[in-house]
């Protein structure tokens, strides 16, 4: 934890300066300062733009009765996106347009959610086309079973629980 203090508060503040320094040298020190300017209001727009985007996608899930939980990853990546992106420097506008990007989004999504999986021991189903589902059939594989493509076979019971005790969704 210590380190990663000592990078964000040291290390990438004198990463900033070194390379708006270097770009100041190439460009001078004018163009610089607007390219900067212009940077954090581009910014800006598109944290506008993209929140928006993920608070409507949001209200939809809402709306369905379903998990928000794709949607909460992406308003927090939106927001912290925006955060380096108002931010002065280039390196950290390289990290908060690859925030704000959608198809980066995703991936990182991806990442975290296999990161955390793996750490937390979580397991998610991806269908026959997915992980899950090559894995499934590469044991069945190997057992001598039939590879059809897609069947998993296996067994269901059905579990009585209690109703949920709020509600999520419209009334």
């Amino acid at each position: 934890m210590m380190l990663l203090l000592v990078v964000v508060f040291i290390v990438v503040p004198i990463a900033e300066l070194y390379v708006i320094l270097q770009v100041g040298d190439a460009i001078g020190a004018v163009p610089t300062i607007l390219l900067l300017m212009a940077d954090s209001l581009l910014g800006s727009l598109l944290l506008r733009s993209q929140g928006r985007s993920v608070w409507r996608q949001f209200n939809e899930a809402i709306a369905a009765g379903r998990m928000p939980h794709r949607e909460l990853f992406d308003g927090v990546a939106v927001i912290f996106g925006g955060a380096f992106l108002i931010t002065p420097g280039f390196l950290t506008d390289v990290v908060g347009l690859l925030l704000l990007i959608p198809p980066t989004r995703a991936l990182l999504r991806r990442f975290a959610a296999g990161r955390l999986g793996k750490r937390f021991g979580v397991s998610t189903v991806m269908g026959a086309a997915g992980a899950a589902g090559r894995a499934g059939r590469a044991a069945r594989t190997k057992r001598g079973g039939a590879d059809d493509g897609g069947t998993v076979d296996g067994t269901a019971r059905e579990r009585r629980d209690d109703p949920p005790q709020g509600r999520i969704g419209p009334s």
